[in-house]
């Protein structure tokens, strides 16, 4: 008897999941994308700034599941939550409370997903620099392009979810 699970094979993603050559949880903040960007925040990658505080910023996903999807990264490269020392820790989490009330106000969905991957088992695409995903959803919102073809549909420009989103943080 064969089971009905069918299987994809991607040998050539045996390093990523074995470790071999993710870059991404390196010590060194030069090789981490996250601090990248945030040095960036004044001139290529400011589309995606949607707030700065003071030791916390808060940046559009260029890798959205949904409009408005939002990552709240502490400016410290990082690797998990408890790390933060308690400033941090204090805006870290009043910006994940303020983008959630900045996504309900501007994009009115039915729900928002929040959350933290922490570590590359759970999921962590970039695991050495922590930060949290705040995401609108709606109901219904995995389309059949989704569903039959494993692709999003992003219908909003970045710098017009950035506009927007700025336009109503706080």
């Amino acid at each position: 008897m064969t089971d009905r699970l069918e299987r994809l094979w991607a040998g050539w993603r045996g390093d990523y999941v074995g470790g071999e050559s993710v870059k991404s949880d390196a010590r060194d903040p030069s090789e981490c994308v996250l601090c990248g960007v945030m040095a960036e925040l004044g001139g290529v990658a400011a589309i995606q700034s949607v707030h700065r505080g003071e030791t916390i910023d808060v940046v559009l996903n260029l890798y959205p599941y949904n409009n408005g999807h939002m990552l709240v990264l502490p400016r410290r490269h990082i690797a998990r939550v408890d790390d933060l020392q308690s400033e941090e820790h204090d805006e870290f989490w009043w910006c994940v409370r303020i983008a959630t009330r900045t996504l309900e106000r501007s994009y009115e969905p039915d729900g928002v997903n929040v959350g933290v991957n922490q570590g590359r088992a759970a999921g962590a695409g970039v695991p050495g620099h922590v930060h949290a995903h705040v995401l609108p959803r709606w109901s219904g919102d995995t389309s059949f392009t989704t569903s039959v073809a494993g692709t999003r549909v992003i219908p909003e420009a970045l710098d017009v979810s950035g506009e927007r989103l700025r336009a109503a943080w706080g």
